[in-house]
């Protein structure tokens, strides 16, 4: 009995120790180490547009330049924004109105006016007035979508074969006249001439994205209001979704991260985005605050879940960021390193680390390059074979 007594005493103690050292690692506050960070040039800053669909696909191409050793470039989002909404304004008046026109879009619009009409340096269209400072859209959107529906309204109309150019005067008045040749270290480019040079090709892009109201391993037309040219993405369970998040990073591509960022659990002011394993209608302010700087718990995220938070509009499609890394807070737990487009005021100049509960649950799509789609996953699409 005596013996039983001092084992009890052992054990008991022994827990009561590794119970403390639990409180003493969730008491310190986030600390995190990349275990792999892929090049890609500054982050840069939106401002007041909702064009981050643009700015985390050059993003993206930016650093798939570095990777094919083609240097480091600086890309101009608006020329892709310009071209964009011409693209939107044609779809929008075709479909009487009834389509998406908004400043938002998808990752596939990029990959399609790069295409199509190439793509030019930054210093060549910056899509800024004179004196303009920072990116504002808001006025130039709300007079966009006025003139559009200015035409669909009066439905006895006929409509003119000069609408398209009164709508692309507007873009010429708010974002530049486009240029159709430039030169370059003395030579000579048109836009698409350059992309030919940099040896950019938008083909060996792919679209994917998780969800059970289609089939699995079938395309699909994301319904979400700014797949405005009805993309299609490739269906595949979220286990496969992250192992292919994962294979393009362990073997040097970096994502484009699509996302619902409108969650408490993400917080770029910390730079942490988080599903922490608490209810989230009755937690406090004190246990988000201290969720978002410590490691804590977190939810194990299902394909049940995330869908039914698709379908309730829990999650929505918001946000547009890249996906440049790996990373693990203090306890081990994985995170990835994702650069954002809303500068660098937060802790980590304007990146953030996502857990992969996050990703799990949040993400609506992502698109990497072909070539670090694994062998397995890609051989149940025909298009993919």
């Amino acid at each position: 009995m005596r013996l039983f007594l001092i084992l009890f005493l052992f054990t008991l103690l022994g827990s009561q120790n590794f119970t403390y050292s639990q409180q003493v690692a969730d008491t310190a506050v986030y600390k995190f180490t990349n275990v792999k960070s892929l090049k890609a040039t500054s982050v840069k800053d939106q401002g007041k547009s909702g064009t981050c669909w643009c700015f985390s696909t050059i993003s993206m191409i930016e650093s798939e330049l570095m990777r094919m050793g083609k240097g480091e470039q600086n890309l101009s989002e608006m020329f892709v924004v310009r071209h964009t909404y011409d693209g939107k304004a044609e779809r929008y008046i075709r479909m009487h109105g009834s389509n998406s026109f908004s400043e938002g879009a998808e990752f596939n619009d990029v990959m399609n006016s790069v295409k199509t009409y190439g793509i030019v340096p930054d210093s060549v269209y910056t899509g800024f007035r004179p004196n303009q400072t920072q990116i504002d859209h808001s006025e130039m959107g709300k007079v966009l979508k006025g003139y559009l529906d200015g035409l669909i309204k009066p439905k006895e109309q006929v409509l003119s074969d000069v609408w398209f150019k009164g709508f692309d005067n507007v873009l010429d008045v708010y974002l530049g006249t486009l240029p159709e040749k430039f030169s370059l270290n003395g030579k000579e480019y048109t836009p698409l001439s350059y992309e030919q040079k940099l040896g950019f090709s938008p083909d060996d892009y792919v679209l994917f994205t998780s969800f059970t109201h289609h089939p699995f391993y079938q395309k699909f037309i994301l319904e979400v209001p700014d797949n405005w040219s009805w993309g299609e993405y490739h269906n595949v369970p979220i286990d496969e979704l992250i192992e292919i998040i994962d294979n393009s990073l362990n073997q040097g591509y970096t994502v484009a991260w699509a996302a619902d960022v409108s969650e408490k659990g993400f917080s770029f002011k910390n730079g942490v985005a988080k599903v922490p394993d608490f209810n989230e209608k009755t937690a406090s302010q004190a246990d988000w605050d201290r969720a978002l700087t410590h490691p804590t718990a977190e939810k194990n995220i299902t394909q049940i879940m995330r869908q039914e938070q698709f379908d309730n509009f829990s999650t929505t499609d918001d946000h547009g960021m890249h996906i440049t890394g790996l990373a693990k807070d203090q306890n081990g737990n994985k995170f990835y390193y994702v650069k954002n487009s809303w500068g660098t005021k937060n802790p980590y100049n304007g990146y953030l680390y996502v857990s992969e509960a996050y990703i799990k649950l949040k993400t609506t799509s992502i698109m990497v390059n072909k070539n670090v789609i694994p062998k397995e996953i890609r051989n149940k699409f025909i298009d993919l074979k």
